[in-house]
């Protein structure tokens, strides 16, 4: 009956599956179209350009074979930086010219590594393509060699912005620290999966799947014995140069069946010594400085205060638990001693006792303020005995100064805490990272530290919410503070929008659920006031988008307070305790002097991503057995912009019939600027964990794997009760997909680095079922007819240069979000949306990336109700499914038997 339910989410229909319709792989460059034109001059630059390369590097061998003993010995190899076709698949490098990729970088520019000095079987494909020779067609996609004797060109795309300004004055007997990325990918790689013929016999069939079964074995063997090999020989340069290895960290564990592509060594090393590696080890693909990890430290209040009257009661047994990777936490506190996990508390400092897991940070703490956040929410209760909801665990990794020591390396504290916790009793799978790098993050390569993370989503059900960074007060350039913007004339919020302000890292990992701050509204108090000038205003700090390869960060927003500054010149900026209202309520610590239990006298991005855990704990509690990634996907489809930015939307999308063109681009920018600051909007737990008569979520159920060059088509059937052409409603469609693949840190393009990507297309308005399985499906021909259709008026859209949001693409991270507004009697009698696989990095058939998918159906201005005529529709699609599925099988039957008779 209609009434029986208590609005669970409906599950989304996947009616069809197979080989996807893709577009091709792009245009051909006009330069790789020039050379197969001008074929012998092409060859002969390139083979002019081979041979001052080689010779260069012989002389370089000589010199150092000559002074015998006083120098390390290095791997054979020589690095080459070359240019090619962007649309070129660097695997045919590897086939063509056993060329190792080491790093593969923007505009066509790959580092590759060679063991044969003299690069013959390169130069004699050049030389055949002179004459075209079968098989030398490749040569025309490589644009350039650079013949770089001093390594100049080479040393701009390995070498981080601070390394580049000192590599010229390293001090021959200066001690270095650095974090050296290496390439371990080796030549091989997994051949393409053979395909049996027609007329191949069962045993030349099973001859073929032995041979590829060995092939890729060799090469996952090949892989782990690169890997040993180089970090051996890089132990051995250490110990010539006297140089200590802090850390050496792999890219994945193999264990976990997952490949590496590099390793990070943080090293300790002499001038002299750092030169010799970086310029004659051919593996590198980056030489970066360890970050300043300090978090912000709040003044507080000092003096003593009454307790409250409130005593919590402890959660059930069986509640979620959320491990708080912080500066630890006063776990004898008042409001969160009964949640504490204390049996599996622990301290990873080096030098401190792993009981050592008290928080000490000055001014009340910050893992305590964390803590209470993930606990309470926005209410801190005075009184009574609230049932606290979830365990909180206690992973202290940042000391007294709430800074974590450079003895620590961030990528291989990630791994340990997590899997600590996650593989423990407690099985945890949701993590709150509220830590950050002092500055923005680096765009050239995923940081091993956001590798790390990525990784890990991969290889376990982990969930990591992760703070987007904040802006400081002031700061050392190139980290400007506020109050320099301010100084420098950039406006607030103008100077959000700068690359000084982009997210910090590990912000920029593509798992991550990045969560940026707003601000509570406008506040004023004697010559002081809030930056914000209405409620849910991104906060002063709160550090912006795009991620790395453009990715929306931060997702979502929460309240995280806002600074304040005074009207006169010059002008001073404060983080927001002399005005309370602009603070978040807040637990805090009073192990390191007396004050108030909790109170109104910190802000930053640190607290706003615990408010985005507590609703994922929530999540987990309502649907334990579902994936982290549907949680993931459940909290951004939550989410919603504010009514000042949906009001930038509405203006778009239906124009004043005077709007000019340049009051419409001045919206357009609004808009691009709006999504940089606060991603998706603000999460709510109402909207993320319960439907309602007018509010209808569907979900899919479980990690659902799909390869690439595959496609799944899930099906929403439209009651044509909602598409009377008498009614017109609008309704608010919201369509998120969050998947996992594995990660490659080598490459610097988002297509290359997953194993796997994934995006998703939906039918056009008019458009049915039929049709659309025909446009999405590869081996479904309707005979050349135009299909039916116009499309939805998404907000962002797959390109970047459509849709309301310009500078964005719906599908460029792992977690994809869209909403669009419509007329109910536009729908089709079915909506339908199509999963679809790409291939990344990964050419192993059995590579599979992993997916959750959310759809929202909403009437806006609730005129109707609609759960109970979607819920009753998809219960009448599944029972015809059902019996379709039974028809299909009893007839396959039926021909079976008839065949044996």
């Amino acid at each position: 009956m209609p009434g029986e339910h208590n609005f669970e989410y409906l599950p989304l229909i996947r009616a069809f599956k197979g080989p996807a319709k893709l577009r091709g792989g792009g245009k051909t460059s006009p330069q790789t179209l020039a050379n197969r034109n001008t074929r012998r001059a092409h060859s002969a630059k390139l083979d002019a350009e081979a041979a001052l390369c080689t010779a260069n590097w012989q002389a370089r061998k000589a010199e150092r074979q000559a002074a015998g003993d006083a120098l390390p010995e290095i791997p054979v190899g020589v690095p080459i930086l070359l240019q090619v076709d962007p649309g070129l698949d660097l695997d045919a490098l590897r086939d063509k010219f056993s060329f190792e990729i080491v790093a593969e970088q923007e505009e066509g520019y790959v580092i590759v590594a060679s063991e044969d000095v003299e690069i013959s079987s390169f130069r004699a494909m050049i030389q055949g393509f002179a004459v075209q020779v079968h098989g030398s067609a490749t040569i025309a996609q490589v644009h350039r060699l650079f013949d770089d004797p001093n390594q100049t060109d080479r040393l701009a795309r390995i070498l981080s912005e601070h390394m580049q300004s000192t590599w010229g004055i390293l001090g021959d007997d200066q001690l270095y620290i650095v974090d050296i990325g290496i390439a371990c990918a080796g030549t091989q790689e997994i051949p393409t999966k053979p395909k049996r013929g027609k007329r191949a016999t069962d045993a030349e069939w099973a001859a073929k799947e032995l041979a590829w079964s060995q092939a890729r074995a060799s090469a996952y063997n090949e892989w782990d014995d690169i890997k040993i090999e180089r970090e051996t020989a890089i132990q051995r340069f250490a110990e010539f140069y006297n140089a200590e290895i802090l850390h050496l960290v792999d890219g994945s564990d193999f264990e976990a069946g997952v490949l590496p592509d590099s390793f990070t060594v943080r090293l300790k090393i002499s001038g002299k010594g750092l030169r010799d590696f970086v310029l004659n080890y051919p593996y590198v693909f980056e030489v970066v400085e360890p970050e300043d990890i300090t978090l912000p430290q709040s003044a507080g209040h000092l003096e003593a205060q009454p307790l409250p009257a409130v005593a919590p009661v402890a959660p059930d047994a069986d509640a979620p638990t959320v491990c708080v990777i912080d500066s630890g936490i006063q776990e004898g506190h008042l409001l969160l001693q009964p949640a504490i996990d204390k049996a599996t508390s622990h301290c990873f400092l080096p030098g401190k006792a792993p009981t050592d897991v008290g928080d000490f940070v000055a001014g009340g703490g910050h893992g305590t303020r964390v803590a209470g956040a993930v606990l309470y929410g926005e209410d801190v209760p005075k009184a009574g005995n609230p049932k606290l909801p979830f365990w909180i665990q206690n992973a202290r990794l940042l000391d007294d100064n709430n800074r974590m020591p450079d003895e620590i390396f961030p990528a291989e504290a990630m791994r340990t805490t997590v899997e600590r916790y996650h593989l423990g009793p407690r099985a945890t799978r949701i993590f709150n990272h509220s830590i950050n790098a002092y500055g923005y993050c680096r765009l050239r390569y995923m940081s091993s530290w956001a590798a790390e993370i990525d990784a890990l989503s991969n290889e376990h059900d982990v969930l990591i919410i992760q703070s987007a960074g904040n802006v400081r007060l002031t700061g050392p350039m190139p980290f400007p503070g506020v109050k320099d913007h301010l100084v420098a004339g950039r406006a607030y919020p103008d100077y959000l929008y700068e690359g000084a302000a982009r997210v910090s890292n590990p912000g920029q990992s593509l798992q991550a659920l990045t969560v940026g701050s707003i601000a509570y509204g406008a506040f004023a108090a004697g010559n002081w006031r809030s930056f914000a000038t209405e409620p849910n205003l991104p906060s002063a700090f709160s550090r912006s988008g795009p991620g790395i390869w453009n990715v929306i960060k931060p997702e979502v927003v929460e309240y995280g307070g806002d600074f304040i500054r005074t009207s006169n010149e010059p002008v001073d900026v404060q983080s927001g305790g002399a005005i309370p209202a602009v603070c978040p309520e807040l637990v805090r610590s009073t192990m390191f002097a007396p004050g108030p239990a909790a109170d109104r006298d910190a802000t930053g991005t640190s607290f706003a991503a615990p408010k985005v855990a507590r609703i994922a704990a929530k999540l987990q509690r309502l649907l334990p057995d579902e994936p982290t990634l549907l949680y993931r996907a459940l909290l951004v489809q939550s989410a919603q912009w504010p009514t000042w930015a949906e009001e930038v939307l509405s203006r778009l999308r239906t124009p004043h019939p005077q709007q000019t063109l340049e009051q419409r681009q001045e919206l357009l920018d609004k808009a691009s600027q709006i999504i940089r600051c606060i991603g998706f909007g603000v999460p709510d737990e109402t909207r993320a964990t319960v439907n309602t008569d007018h509010r209808t979520t569907f979900i899919t159920s479980a990690e659902t794997p799909i390869s690439a060059g595959h496609c799944h088509i899930y099906q929403v059937p439209i009651p044509a009760a909602l598409r009377q052409q008498a009614d017109e409603f609008d309704i608010r469609i919201d369509v998120t997909l969050s998947y996992v693949a594995q990660p490659r840190r080598t490459r610097r393009n988002l297509r290359r680095y997953l194993s796997t990507w994934v995006d998703w297309v939906t039918s056009k308005l008019g458009e049915g079922l039929n049709d659309f399985r025909v446009r999405a499906m590869k081996d479904e021909e309707n005979g050349g007819a135009a299909l039916p259709g116009s499309t939805l008026p998404w907000t962002l859209q797959e390109s970047a240069t459509t849709g309301l949001v310009r500078d964005s693409r719906r599908n460029s991270g792992t977690v994809q979000k869209d909403w669009a507004i419509v007329r109910s009697n536009t729908l089709p009698d079915h909506f339908c949306i199509a999963v679809r696989g790409h291939q990344g990095w990964s050419r192993d058939p059995d590579s599979t990336a992993r997916y959750a998918l959310v759809v929202t159906f909403e009437i806006v201005g609730k005129e109707v109700g609609i759960y109970d005529p979607l819920r009753i529709a998809v219960l009448e699609l599944q029972t015809q499914i059902s019996t379709e599925v039974e028809v299909k099988v009893e007839a396959e039957v039926e021909v079976e038997v008839q065949a044996a008779e």
